[in-house]
């Protein structure tokens, strides 16, 4: 069956370049025409994210109406060849600049748009006082324009090109409030640590392909090109190429122990927050596993690695959860919680569980970011200390909020639901029953930090006086309320799109009572009638294990501790010293030595002609003795 032809010639194939050129135009006018003007500034970013969703909107559904019987189907709408390169051992390659259409690609554009547009429209009310938003639109511009770029890349070249342009536009959001240590700080942690993994990724993408011979996805993808010019690859060669490739995609999803950057990087606005946690940069990472999914798992190696990094940061991220007061950090360490999911789902071979939960996670992880600035500019602080009695002052916030959070801890019908039961199935499945019953806790403890967060946030009383400062703004209403609805149903109307692994009756069972378990301790802890919620937070009183929890096991003090000590005094003062002492010190031993001749040039150069026709003579006498000497 051949669509593509059909699919090239709609409206929306046609101009599926407006999907990445409007943001980027945004970016430009907002930098340019309109940097003094924050509130037009706004709405062109709205009028060009809405006009970027249409057409991916626009798209999906051309694509779905002419692939729907061929699920692996890809299409191409528009390539462009920038760089034709010529090499002598694998013959011409070709550097593309494309539009990839796959269904996972297709997912992505609508999710980024239409998270784009959302949050362009919750930062109208949320920048509304600061009066750098303009640039602050701009930036988010060209965040959505580069990740808009990354999914539907072709080749490793053009995604690696959009990939730095992610980290380039989040280190620029995170350090928005440039004026903050705190921001400038985690802007630069979080560009340093991806910086770091992405260096063994572009090495990868560079040794890989030269093994292949090319660094389209359609060709790494087919295991006959495992073979090179009737020369089988060596396949540690190849496993240790496609490992550093996905330390990449490790740095940037976060995964532990590169994780520390991403509860960080909550100083920057929370519009930032929201897109950056929801569908965009963090889960590039995932993606790019995804993307090369059958690469992988014909090598097996990058796979297993998957599993045990994802699981393991699935399990550590949702117990430090369980106890952080910071509602953005608990959120934070939510995104990291649920990016172990979608990874070790991919290392079982939970291809289609792990994007259906990419999916499902956008929205309602996007929504509980946006109620968090909503209920931060209500309250002026990021503690639980100083909120609770929110539920009457805040009941939009409210209701969305307990939607978000039956979805996230897996309570059926909502959308976390169906995704995180075919992740369990499919681990299930593929006989990996220690990810199995990991990926049951860690959802039990999703629904206990984040009904924790709820209830601390929105019932009992007002621990602060700030709760009755103000109602809530339309402008960042509007965009949580309509977010709502696809994290409360998108799961039940797309699962059966997703290709469903077979288990045992009794598994979503057990996985919707587990949910029910921790969102009962949470109640039980914090809403029950009796229950002390400033006790509960205090956290001098609790055991040591709680206050190591708490402190996230101190990672954080020693990635600081090994930079200070190692880095700086150690490795850096060694160069140092090695510079001062070996390379200065012989450098100024030559410059003293050539003094110390130019000193005894100078010596000679006395004006006096008797010297000179001595010298001379002296050393025509001492020639001409030379010569007499060579030739007996």
């Amino acid at each position: 069956m051949n669509n593509l032809e059909t699919f090239n010639s709609s409206f929306f194939a046609a101009h599926s370049w407006l999907i990445l050129v409007l943001p980027l135009l945004a970016f430009i006018v907002n930098g340019t025409l309109f940097s003094k003007s924050k509130k037009t500034a706004g709405f062109f970013s709205i009028a060009m994210a809405a006009l970027s969703m249409v057409l991916a909107l626009g798209l999906a559904t051309e694509f779905v109406k002419n692939f729907a019987d061929a699920p692996n189907k890809v299409a191409i709408p528009w390539s462009w060849e920038w760089l034709p390169l010529i090499s002598e051992t694998f013959g011409e390659i070709s550097l593309k600049i494309s539009f990839y259409c796959d269904p996972i690609s297709v997912m992505m554009l609508v999710v980024i748009s239409v998270i784009a547009f959302f949050v362009n429209i919750y930062s109208v009310g949320y920048m509304k006082e600061d009066p750098s938003a303009s640039r602050f639109f701009a930036l988010l511009s060209l965040f959505a324009f580069s990740m808009l770029g990354l999914v539907v890349a072709t080749n490793l070249i053009q995604i690696y090109i959009f990939w730095e342009l992610v980290g380039v536009s989040s280190y620029l959001l995170i350090g928005f409030w440039y004026h903050k240590p705190s921001a400038v700080s985690a802007s630069k942690q979080a560009f340093i640590l991806t910086r770091f993994a992405d260096s063994f990724f572009l090495l990868g993408i560079i040794l890989t392909g030269a093994m292949l011979g090319s660094y389209d996805f359609l060709r790494w993808n087919n295991p006959e090109l495992l073979k090179v010019a009737n020369i089988v690859v060596p396949h540690g060669w190849l496993a240790l190429a496609s490992v550093l490739i996905f330390i990449g995609a490790w740095g940037k999803s976060a995964m532990f122990p590169l994780h520390i950057w991403l509860p960080n990087a909550m100083e920057g606005p929370t519009p930032v927050s929201s897109i950056i946690h929801s569908a965009t940069m963090v889960v590039a990472g995932v993606y790019l596993t995804a993307r090369l999914f059958p690469f992988f798992a014909s090598i097996g190696t990058v796979l297993e690695i998957a599993t045990l990094v994802g699981v393991f940061t699935a399990m550590f991220a949702a117990v430090i959860a369980c106890t952080q007061k910071d509602i953005k950090r608990i959120l934070a360490y939510s995104t990291l919680s649920q990016l172990g999911y979608m990874m070790f789902a991919l290392g079982v071979g939970g291809y289609a569980a792990s994007m259906f939960h990419v999916f499902t996670h956008a929205f309602f992880k996007c929504m509980l970011f946006l109620i968090a600035g909503a209920v931060i500019h209500f309250v002026h602080s990021n503690s639980l200390d100083e909120m609770g009695g929110l539920r009457k002052k805040m009941p939009f916030a409210y209701f969305s909020c307990l939607i978000g959070c039956l979805a996230i801890a897996g309570i059926p019908p909502f959308s976390g639901f169906w995704s995180k039961d075919e992740i369990l199935l499919s681990a299930w499945a593929a006989g990996n029953y220690a990810v199995f019953f990991a990926g049951l806790i860690t959802g039990g403890l999703t629904a206990f930090y984040m009904f924790r967060m709820f209830f601390l946030t929105f019932h009992g009383e007002a621990r602060s006086e700030h709760a009755t400062a103000h109602g809530e703004d339309p402008w960042m209403t509007v965009p949580i309320v309509i977010l709502a609805i696809p994290a409360a149903a998108i799961g039940f109307v797309a699962h059966g799109f997703v290709q469903t692994s077979h288990g045992p009756i009794w598994l979503p069972i057990a996985a919707s009572l587990v949910g029910v378990l921790g969102t009962a301790i949470a109640w039980f802890l914090y809403a029950r009638k009796g229950s002390n919620a400033v006790a509960a937070l205090e956290t001098d009183i609790r055991s040591p294990l709680y206050r190591i929890i708490y402190h996230k096991f101190y990672f954080d003090e020693m990635y600081y501790s090994f930079t200070r000590n190692f880095l700086i005094k150690g490795v850096a003062g060694f160069l140092k010293a090695f510079d001062h002492y070996i390379i200065d010190a012989l450098g100024d031993f030559i410059a003293g030595v050539l003094q110390w001749l130019g000193r005894g040039v100078r010596m000679t150069q006395n004006g006096f002609f008797a010297a000179y026709a001595a010298l001379f003579a002296t050393g025509i006498v001492f020639g001409m003795w030379m010569l007499i000497g060579l030739f007996e």
